[in-house]
């Protein structure tokens, strides 16, 4: 920068020069007057407008190869900015599916329900009507999920896409840990579509009370879901 404002300098010096020599050479050919200058002055004064012209050329060529810079470095900053934001994308992605594979600990308010044993009834031939089986435990998890659940857990236990659940008796196998009733469902998300997802009139809880099945829900402010441990 200091080296421009020196050649500013120097320009403006000369192009004042040259504009005072011009002037004085009108006013003497209007006066019919001849410039009292020597040869040697004169062949001075060309050579600094020569010079003071290619100067401008100089110039005028810097200023489109400044401003051809600036352009690129424009372009550069606008499409580090796009590639900023595909990697801030795909961290986040990264995250969001670390966490439906239950690779890390997940925490926020979400809601609570509880699966419990029909009360027992001597006239119901078949205990297993008011037993909770495993398509019992799979209507709340699948209504959970399709309304937006982060994450999962049945009695503390992480779900994750390759979780499987099977009923043996009043018992329940949450890949391969066994979990007897009551079963209670956590689920990290949104409470209030949550809940009324599974609220909805026929819906899961409509379902579950029909099957003759305990069922209660409560929001929860603080919901703690460990990552799966293993392979």
């Amino acid at each position: 920068m200091k080296g421009s404002h020196v050649i500013l300098s120097l320009v403006c010096l000369v192009l004042g020069f040259i504009i005072s020599f011009s002037f004085h050479i009108t006013q003497l050919k209007m006066n019919n007057e001849k410039p009292n200058l020597s040869d040697t002055q004169y062949e001075k004064t060309l050579s600094l407008r020569n010079q003071l012209i290619a100067q401008e050329e100089i110039n005028l060529k810097l200023q489109k190869e400044l401003k051809k810079k600036q352009e690129m470095v424009q372009e550069n900053e606008r499409e580090l900015a796009k590639q900023a934001q595909i990697y801030s994308n795909i961290a986040e992605d990264t995250e969001k599916l670390r966490m439906f594979l239950g690779k890390v600990k997940v925490k926020g308010k979400g809601i609570k329900i509880t699966l419990s044993d029909g009360a027992y009834d001597p006239n119901e031939e078949n205990i297993n009507n008011y037993l909770v089986h495993e398509h019992h435990v799979f209507k709340v998890i699948n209504e959970l999920y399709i309304s937006g659940a982060a994450a999962v857990a049945i009695n503390g236990q992480r779900l994750t896409s390759q979780s499987y659940i099977v009923c043996n008796g009043p018992v329940i196998t949450v890949d391969g840990v066994q979990h007897p009733a009551p079963f209670v469902i956590t689920a990290i998300g949104d409470q209030e579509v949550l809940e009324s997802a599974i609220n909805l009139t026929g819906g899961v809880k409509d379902q579950l009370v029909n099957d003759n099945l305990i069922f209660t829900m409560e929001k929860e402010n603080e919901i703690i879901l460990p990552p799966v441990l293993g392979s």
